[in-house]
């Protein structure tokens, strides 16, 4: 189940990729004073390559959420860091460009970094759900966070504002991608059963606002601004969200632990390179 999980991952991780490139340059092309939230997607809705991106990115959230019913946050949500390894060539060869060799150092290290990860923590599965009391504090210490970032970029623009939005849309994908596993547990028990959980209806309330929150990161400023906080933060806190409220861990010992700080370390400088990288190219390629 665990190596299914793990291709599942990698799947989803190509589908974003291909979402994210496509919906960047939908998005950026819309006036930042013309259009702004529902707006903003109302006038991406007219817009046929936009739709292509939303496929696309639905196609790799049902393939996110298989790998989430079949493996842990700790496994599934590393893993989908790997779309920048798909991202960054594809923008490289629209913009008709080599790849540099420090994007492929990065990537080796980043490669590295997650197949030794996988190996030596050996992620663990916790619970598919957890109730509202072990969430609480969460939804406490999340919600200051996001009401944080909206309220600065109520009052900021170009890169600061991209960078707030960004934030608090990993925050709500990550929010989104604890939650998948609670809603992937429902299906056994019935449609009925499905639609009065409120994991479905938060989870739906998360991924609509994270969708908000990124298209208008990406119309705000350079994807090179929104993209590395976006691709860092949603593992980040949907790691978090399944150790602190999920139960999962990392089966480490002793000078293990020590690798792992490591790991992690280096998987986050290689994330935020190889996504600034991918931001670079994207923004060179021509409309």
């Amino acid at each position: 189940m665990t190596g299914l999980a793990a291709a599942l991952a990698l799947l989803a991780a190509v589908l974003f990729a291909v979402a994210s490139a496509v919906q960047q340059r939908s998005a950026a092309d819309v006036p930042d004073a013309d259009a702004r939230g529902a707006r903003l997607l109302l006038a991406l809705a007219r817009r046929p390559r936009w739709w292509a991106g939303t496929l696309s990115d639905s196609a790799g959230f049902a393939a996110q959420a298989a790998a989430l019913g079949l493996g842990s946050l700790l496994l599934v949500q590393p893993l989908l860091v790997t779309t920048l390894l798909v991202a960054l060539p594809l923008g490289a060869r629209w913009g008709g460009r080599r790849l540099r060799r420090s994007d492929w150092v990065w990537a080796a290290l980043l490669v590295l970094a997650l197949a030794v990860f996988a190996v030596v923590g050996e992620p663990t599965a916790g619970v598919d759900r957890a109730g509202w009391r072990s969430w609480l504090p969460a939804w406490i210490v999340l919600g200051l966070l996001v009401g944080g970032c909206l309220a600065g970029a109520a009052v900021r623009r170009g890169t600061a504002r991209a960078v707030l939005l960004a934030v608090a849309a990993g925050v709500a994908y990550g929010v989104g991608a604890a939650l998948i596993k609670g809603v992937v547990s429902r299906l056994d028990d019935g449609l009925l059963a499905l639609l009065t959980s409120w994991e479905t209806w938060l989870l739906a309330v998360a991924l609509a606002g994270g969708t908000l929150l990124q298209q208008s990161a990406y119309q705000a400023g350079a994807l090179e601004a929104s993209l590395p906080a976006v691709t860092v933060g949603e593992p980040v806190v949907a790691v978090a969200l399944g150790i602190g409220v999920l139960g999962e861990r990392l089966r480490a010992d002793g000078a293990e632990w020590v690798l792992i700080g490591v790991l992690v370390v280096v998987m986050a400088a290689a994330t935020v390179a190889l996504a600034r990288a991918a931001a670079r190219d994207a923004a060179l390629v021509p409309a």
